[in-house]
Parts: C-alpha cells; structure tokens; sequence
C-alpha cells in the first residue's frame, strides 16, 4: 500500500467518524476491511486518523479563521476531512514537505470529488502553512522534493 492508498483509507475513516459517529477504531475496521495491509500500514492508518481526532478542536479552529465566510459547517464533509487530514499533517509531521502534503490532498480531494474541491482545497492549505510552517521552512524541506509512493 503507497502512502496515497493509506491517506484515501485515512480520509474515508475520518468522512465516516465524521457522518456515522463511529469511533475511529471502528471506521478504520470497516474501511480496511476488504484489504490485505501490513503492522506498520495499518499504524501509519491508525496515527493519520487518532491524530486528526486528537486535534480537531485545533484544527478546525484553524480552518475557520483561515476561511473567509466559510464555516467548517458550511464545507462539504469530503473536502473537510480531506483539509483536516492535511492541516494534522502539516502540524505534526515535519518529516513530510509541505509540498507533498499539499499535492496529495488536492489529489485526494479530486479522487473523492471533484475539481473544483481540488482547486478549494489548495486555496484553504495556501493560505493557511504560513501559520503552521513558515516559509523557510516549508522552503528548506528537502529542496522541495516528494516523498516516495
């Protein structure tokens, strides 16, 4: 499993937490259930999802005052849970340039639903990684390279 596949599974566990009230352990089940996956991918999994969770409050906070004359209420439920991925990412896991996690969630949200989401959800993570990494080091991050799939 590349780490996209990992962040799709991620992203249809947080839409499910988000819609069903289920918990993350059992969004995880039910999202991998089909699915062959190694200790190590089901962790990365399980960190991406419990992590988000874990900051929500955070994070969602963020988004708002990021958003002009946009709610979290107010964005659809993919595209949020596709930006709440990304901003945990952007937060936590300095080891991933800024650039990659900004690429797969444009692409995670035209996977899951459209262009136009791409192009929203880009605009809101540009607006918003000056204040969760500042540019020089967004720039220095491994000279702007991505991670491998």
């Amino acid at each position: 499993m590349t780490r996209h596949e990992a962040r799709q599974c991620a992203v249809q566990a947080l839409y499910q937490i988000d819609l069903g009230g289920s918990s993350a352990q059992e969004a995880i089940a039910f999202v991998l259930e089909d699915k062959s996956v190694s200790d190590s991918e089901l962790a990365y999994i399980r960190t991406l999802v419990e992590g988000t969770r874990a900051q929500l409050v955070d994070i969602d906070e963020r988004l708002t005052r990021t958003m002009e004359r946009w709610s979290t209420e107010r964005v659809g439920r993919v595209e949020l849970n596709v930006l709440r991925l990304a901003l945990y990412e952007l937060m936590f896991d300095k080891s991933i340039p800024a650039a990659t996690i900004l690429d797969e969630a444009v692409r995670l949200a035209k996977g899951f639903a459209s262009d136009k989401s791409g192009k929203f959800v880009n605009g809101v993570l540009a607006k918003v990684l000056p204040t969760v990494r500042p540019v020089a080091d967004a720039e220095s991050e491994n000279g702007g390279k991505s991670e491998r799939e």
